[in-house]
């Protein structure tokens, strides 16, 4: 970890739409953008190196949904096989190209791009490893993980994120924010309607 540690950024939006109903929700409006618009401009506004977004290529929209933010797209063919191989893919795209990634999830509308600025400026301040925003004590998303978590990650199998990495981690540590963003998360309707 250094001051001038790269840190990339890869948004998980392969995700299905199981408690949602027959639609995408990573297309539903928010504010009149789709809801992935804004977790991904989160993104694109942090202090970021390259950023990318993982897609399901069968969700027709995601990408177009993403145009013009200057997001490299990865597309994950198993999208439906879990959040797993959406994390490899953000890997294998992240490997030759950071030290570090901060992996956000695309239902998560409401972070701010400052958090994003917290968590690297904590891991460029030897923090730890891998960091994850908190708010009110409370661990939440997005997540920062060094390279030497990225074969641990890229082992990820299944419906899984990085959590078990990052409970592995002996120098993990969770940053608080003061962002509830960082909690809130859409997997229903019912969801979506809390945050208009």
């Amino acid at each position: 970890m250094s001051d001038d540690a790269t840190v990339a950024g890869v948004l998980l939006a392969a995700g299905g739409s199981d408690r949602f109903g027959d639609r995408n929700k990573l297309l539903a409006d928010l504010d009149g953008v789709p809801l992935v618009r804004h977790a991904a401009r989160t993104l694109a506004e942090a202090d970021l190196g390259p950023v990318a977004a993982v897609v399901d290529p069968n969700a027709t929209g995601v990408s177009d949904a993403l145009s013009g933010l200057g997001l490299d797209i990865v597309e994950t063919p198993d999208a439906g096989v879990g959040q797993a191989t959406s994390v490899r893919q953000g890997v294998t795209w992240a490997r030759d190209r950071a030290d570090a990634v901060v992996f956000a999830l695309g239902d998560m509308p409401r972070v701010d791009a400052t958090t994003v600025d917290h968590l690297v400026a904590a891991y460029r301040d030897g923090h730890g490893s891998a960091l994850a925003a908190g708010y009110d004590g409370q661990r939440g998303n997005p997540v920062l993980f060094d390279a030497v978590h990225f074969e641990g990650l890229a082992a990820l199998d299944g419906d899984t994120g990085g959590r078990t990495v990052f409970r592995a981690a002996d120098d993990a540590a969770v940053v608080e924010t003061g962002d509830p963003g960082v909690r809130l998360d859409v997997d229903t309707p019912d969801d979506l309607e809390r945050l208009r």
